[in-house]
């Protein structure tokens, strides 16, 4: 049995948008996309990242405006990330440590994908079938 490593079973298409644009622009993305997150641009670099929770609680709870708020006003930063070519055990062990659902892989100081709870569970999946 092979060790699955995140690069394996990362999504490399990471969705983003700008940090200037107003949070009703990632509704309407996630919604496009059916995606509970979007990974936040500030130019060319990555700079955080807005999640359905960070939705809730600090736009939907506050009664503020999504048209008005800007997602650098409400994203999460920094990143928290992986290297690429660690395990999906280590990932794991670290969304549980710093109670995240996302990592982004690095690899040579890079963003190259992003790694969620729904990849971890397809990758345990498989495992599961592989032992049966």
């Amino acid at each position: 049995m092979s060790v699955m490593i995140v690069r394996d079973v990362m999504n490399r298409k990471i969705v983003s948008i700008d940090s200037e644009k107003p949070v009703i622009e990632v509704v309407k993305l996630m919604v496009a996309k059916d995606i509970g997150s979007i990974a936040v641009m500030a130019g060319k670099k990555y700079v955080g990242i807005v999640t359905e929770r960070d939705i809730l609680k600090k736009v939907t709870l506050q009664s503020s405006d999504a048209r008005r708020v800007k997602v650098d006003e409400i994203m999460s930063s920094p990143l928290i990330t992986i290297q690429a070519s660690q395990t999906v055990g280590q990932a794991a062990q670290l969304m549980v440590e710093r109670k995240i659902r996302r990592l982004f892989a690095v690899d040579d100081g890079k963003i190259i994908g992003i790694f969620t709870q729904r990849d971890l569970q397809r990758a345990t999946a498989g495992l599961e079938r592989n032992l049966l």
